[in-house]
């Protein structure tokens, strides 16, 4: 049992400084601004939409602003990043290697990640696939002309499934990107000094991961380690309350959880002053569909009490809000969510609509702190001109365009 105690406002305070999202640094973000944040989260995802900013490029905004995107590219191709199978498809820290080893080395778990039957069959060509790549050096999906007929879009070439199969077995790493497109490269080209004998425990990793886990999401119940880094959920519950009681993690009391609540000692100083009230976020951005604060829907509803559910394979007849939602975070709040796209040969960014949560006012303040969210995100992306076609409720939207013409220039 535990003597300290949280408010719900304080716990969601800890999440939100623990994530990067409760204020953002005052002077001009930098590359090593990129890889720290990073390394906050543990790790970033990647998703290939690009209706506004691919995934990854928004989350790191949300997080330092302003910034360049190569610079990402750069850090992979520099080794400070690799990319590889952790909540989804992520850049992880290149010094978190030896903790996803173990999956390279069994791709038993992988699932349709591995073409298991596929590869079983094409062994030689595989083989030979390897020897291309040592002998001409890194390759792209691209560089192989299908020869079979084309199926169905996810009905992938021989060549892409082989190269994707070899990278989830660790024969093959990312090189770097281009266009958003992945080099493959050989493991020992891009990691030559790692060597297996130095891999770690299974129980080492699993601890460390769930360590890393508490730590990104700043507090945590137990049933939320598991998702974060996607490990086993029956075993992973278990081993917050052994870290505990090892003095590895802190337990906590929050208002109205009835369950307790980890967090990492290297929180503890922001644990105190949010239990104090201090320290109260006052940022205000757009996230992406699939930023770590939300990306397990039931966490974000049980600490924000917002319900998020991303519409892109909803018939669109059927969609509530849109194709591609990015929620409003607002001083701490999940506020609204935004229907938004950036048209970059024209340089508007169109906002279809902006809903506001059930309950929320929109003050003054927060009409300004959200229309300054959507101009800087707009310049960011190279469209300056913000169109804001609807708003819910209705009376909400002549506010906000006032407030958008004050930033940049509406087109309405």
């Amino acid at each position: 049992m535990t003597d300290l105690h949280l408010s719900h406002a304080a716990a969601r305070t800890l999440m939100l400084a623990a994530q990067g999202l409760d204020r953002r640094p005052r002077r001009r973000a930098r590359k090593a601004d990129v890889l720290a944040a990073i390394r906050r989260m543990g790790v970033l995802q990647i998703d290939t939409i690009s209706v506004v900013a691919r995934s990854p490029y928004l989350v790191l905004w949300s997080r330092i602003g302003d910034y360049d995107p190569r610079w990402l590219d750069a850090l992979l191709a520099e080794r400070k990043l690799f990319e590889y199978w952790s909540h989804e498809a992520c850049f992880v820290p290149i010094e978190d290697y030896p903790l996803y080893r173990h999956r390279m080395l069994d791709p038993s778990w992988a699932g349709w990640r591995y073409a298991h039957t596929f590869m079983d069959a094409h062994r030689d060509d595989a083989a030979r696939l390897l020897q291309h790549v040592r002998e001409q050096g890194p390759v792209r999906s691209s560089d192989f002309e299908r020869k079979d007929e084309r199926g169905t879009w996810w009905d992938w070439k021989p060549e892409k499934r082989m190269l994707e199969s070899l990278f989830t077995a660790g024969e093959l790493m990312i090189a770097r990107r281009e266009g958003f497109q992945r080099i493959y490269d050989l493991r020992e080209r891009i990691l030559p000094s790692w060597d297996d004998a130095r891999l770690p425990s299974a129980d080492e990793v699993r601890r460390t991961l769930v360590l890393k886990a508490v730590r990104s999401m700043g507090i945590a119940k137990a049933k939320w380690v598991a998702d974060y880094f996607r490990m086993d959920k029956t075993s992973t519950k278990l081993i917050p309350d052994r870290l505990a009681d090892e003095g590895a993690l802190m337990r906590v009391a929050v208002e109205g959880w009835k369950e307790p609540a980890f967090v990492h000692p290297d929180h503890a100083e922001t644990m105190r002053s949010a239990a104090a009230g201090r320290g109260k976020p006052v940022l205000t951005t757009l996230l992406s569909p699939f930023d770590p604060l939300i990306w397990d829907r039931k966490r974000a509803s049980e600490v924000f009490g917002f319900d998020y559910r991303i519409e892109v394979y909803v018939p669109g007849p059927k969609r509530v809000y849109g194709y591609y939602v990015l929620p409003i975070l607002h001083r701490g709040r999940l506020v609204g969510r935004l229907d938004a796209k950036a048209h970059r040969k024209d340089g508007v960014f169109e906002v279809k609509a902006l809903y506001l949560e059930p309950g929320v006012r929109l003050t003054d303040r927060m009409t300004a702190d959200v229309a300054s969210a959507i101009a800087e995100c707009a310049r960011w992306h190279g469209t300056p001109r913000v169109t804001l076609r609807r708003a819910d409720p209705p009376d909400a939207l002549p506010r906000l365009q006032a407030a958008l013409k004050s930033a940049t220039e509406v087109t309405t």
